[in-house]
């Protein structure tokens, strides 16, 4: 499933890059842009702007009503029936993230204690940086992912 988030929801989209989900999102962009990325890559909007998507006639949309973000993924997961969560792109870019086959490969790309503390580094496809699970994906896991799960499931 692929999504393009509005202005309004760029955590939201950071959110769901984190939970592996191919999410385009853009600070500045103008409706009819954001609708013909939609149209052309089959996406479905993510907005908050009732007015927006009733003036253009576009159905392919999720009206996200929550301001808090944790409760924004859940109307997102419930409306979806989103079951499974596989951290895998880019919060960045929403590039691919790949394994890095060595770990000496990216020793000079991460701070010394990084690379000591971990085995596992991915690369993002896109933008080249480069991501770990460090503490703050495992509270991440903890707090949202497996919460999700069992509201999904």
């Amino acid at each position: 499933m692929k999504f393009i988030a509005d202005a309004m929801l760029g955590r939201l989209a950071r959110w769901l890059r984190l939970l592996g989900f191919d999410t385009l999102y853009f600070r500045d962009i103008s409706d009819s842009a954001l609708l013909k990325i939609a149209k052309q890559e089959d996406r479905l909007v993510l907005t908050r702007d009732t007015h927006f998507l009733h003036f253009s006639g576009f159905k392919n949309y999720l009206l996200i009503k929550s301001n808090n973000t944790f409760e924004q993924l859940v109307e997102l997961t419930k409306a979806l029936t989103i079951k499974e969560f596989n951290p895998s792109r880019c919060v960045k870019c929403n590039g691919i993230l790949i394994d890095v086959i060595g770990k000496k490969d990216v020793r000079m790309l991460v701070p010394e204690h990084i690379y000591m503390q971990n085995n596992r580094f991915s690369r993002c496809e896109g933008c080249g940086n480069i991501y770990w699970e460090g503490s703050h994906i495992k509270r991440f896991r903890e707090k949202v992912c497996d919460r999700l799960e069992d509201i999904g499931g």
